[in-house]
């Protein structure tokens, strides 16, 4: 990912509003990683992102929202940084987790309060793994 890449991710934060965790936002950003991103993909605990959506490349996926394979023919890495940041800019009434938000959240465990899902270099992560080249895998 480029500077000017990384430098959006933190302005949309910034200008958006979102509550970020200040402990997630670090000094520097790492290019993502595809191998992380898969995995990432892959933990239920964590991302959660197999329990709803089909993804390239892995055995297993929900139906519940749109597949995410084919990502780059419909979308711009940036317009899916955005909706993985926090989908409800898009449609107030997803079911889909807001994963750099924690605003608006009902009924958070104590040990989870202002904190969010992913860190930004765990979403940079999963956007490499997303946008690979559809015959490249890690």
């Amino acid at each position: 990912m480029t500077v000017l890449g990384l430098a959006r991710v933190w302005a949309l934060v910034f200008s958006a509003g979102w509550g970020w965790a200040a402990a997630q936002t670090p000094d520097v950003l790492q290019s993502g990683s595809p191998e992380r991103g898969k995995a990432l993909l892959l933990q239920r605990q964590d991302s959660g992102c197999v329990l709803c959506h089909q993804v390239q490349g892995l055995p297993a996926g929900g139906a519940l929202g749109p597949s995410l394979v084919g990502l780059p023919e419909r979308s711009t890495k940036d317009q899916a940084r955005e909706r993985i940041a926090d989908a409800r800019r898009f449609n107030p009434q997803t079911i889909m987790p807001a994963y750099f938000s924690t605003e608006g959240l009902y009924k958070v465990a104590t040990p989870y309060k202002g904190q969010t899902i992913l860190t930004a270099q765990g979403l940079e992560d999963i956007l490499s793994y997303l946008f690979l080249p559809s015959k490249a895998t890690p």
